[in-house]
């Protein structure tokens, strides 16, 4: 179809003929081109008469709005979405009336380098503005994504470890049992979830000495028996609500903010600062290791895939087999 056959503002784009003249609101149509149907459709825009649910202004508000109703976003992990909700927040915020479609890749750089000493929050905008135009790509708004193939900040990211014994004593050795301080480092040790998991644990998952757990990540489903110095934490715990790990008031679940929070304190105080909540994770993974269990064993407990249990036990795993290594080259010299 040339642009001569379409009328006057009318443009074909990737998804659909679409009515866009400056000033106005863009419009997709509904009709096929050249049917009465779609001649009706043009009048009626032309005359201010156009259906509103077609109609568009194109700028970033309306982009997110459109994305936050789309499969897109709806099938994002709720910590996830919760997690894009603040960029796109600061998206509208700097640029809600600017019409995506003209922004350039040279914009995309300058928005991730003017925050370059906020790494994390200049990568992880990136990430989401990559997103949200591709969305805006599939709108029909724009040719092709500029935010596409735009690298990220070059970070020393330092690998997490798990904590060290001393550590991990000194911490059990700050918090009391009764404190939500020291069931949640319990639970996430014991049971080698993920924290979002751990706080959104019920009393009603916990059954015939074990406790049923749905990974928000990969919705795998995990039955993880309880250890003792779990159980002991447990028997100590108050009962304000249907969560193990509840806010002040004991009315609902503690929140990753709380938790975080109250965590760092103590970290604070035994010196543990380079170790955080997410590496109790990794002790759980190395402690199963240690115990001679195999990769199935560990995946069994953490519900981690093979990849991501050699990447938490690598560490460990070097020193145990280092150790195996050397003791067979001492006995090699030996019997030589």
């Amino acid at each position: 179809m040339a642009k001569r056959e379409l009328p006057k503002h009318v443009y074909r784009q990737r998804n659909g003929i679409y009515f866009q003249r400056r000033g106005w609101p863009s419009h997709k149509f509904q009709a096929e081109f050249g049917t009465p149907e779609f001649w009706k459709e043009y009048a009626d825009i032309l005359e201010g008469r156009a259906d509103k649910k077609t109609v568009s202004v194109r700028s970033f508000q309306s982009l997110v709005a459109d994305y936050r109703k789309s499969p897109r976003y709806k099938n994002l992990k709720p910590r996830t979405a919760l997690d894009y909700d603040k960029y796109l927040d600061f998206f509208v915020s700097i640029m809600g009336g600017v019409n995506p479609a003209k922004m350039q890749r040279k914009d995309v750089i300058r928005l991730r380098d003017t925050n370059e000493d906020k790494v994390y929050f200049a990568n992880y905008s990136l990430r989401v503005l990559r997103v949200l135009m591709e969305h805006c790509v599939d709108l029909g708004w724009r040719e092709s994504n500029p935010a596409k193939g735009v690298p990220e900040l070059k970070t020393q990211k330092k690998e997490r470890e798990p904590w060290p014994t001393e550590l991990l004593a000194a911490y059990r050795a700050s918090c009391a049992m009764g404190t939500r301080e020291r069931l949640v480092m319990e639970l996430c040790v014991g049971t080698g979830q993920r924290v979002g998991d751990v706080l959104d644990m019920r009393w009603s998952d916990i059954k015939d000495g074990a406790v049923f757990v749905r990974q928000n990540k990969t919705s795998k489903e995990l039955w993880v028996p309880i250890l003792p110095e779990l159980q002991a934490a447990l028997d100590a715990a108050p009962r304000h609500s249907i969560f193990l790990l509840t806010n002040e008031r004991g009315t609902n679940r503690w929140s990753y903010r709380g938790a975080s929070q109250a965590v760092r304190k103590v970290r604070e105080t035994i010196g543990a600062l380079d170790y955080d909540i997410h590496s109790w994770r990794y002790n759980a993974a190395c402690e199963l290791l240690e115990a001679g269990c195999g990769d199935d064993l560990i995946a069994s407990v953490t519900g981690q895939s093979p990849t991501m249990v050699l990447h938490y036990t690598k560490k460990i795993r070097q020193r145990l087999r280092a150790q195996v290594a050397q003791r067979k080259r001492t006995e090699q010299k030996q019997n030589v």
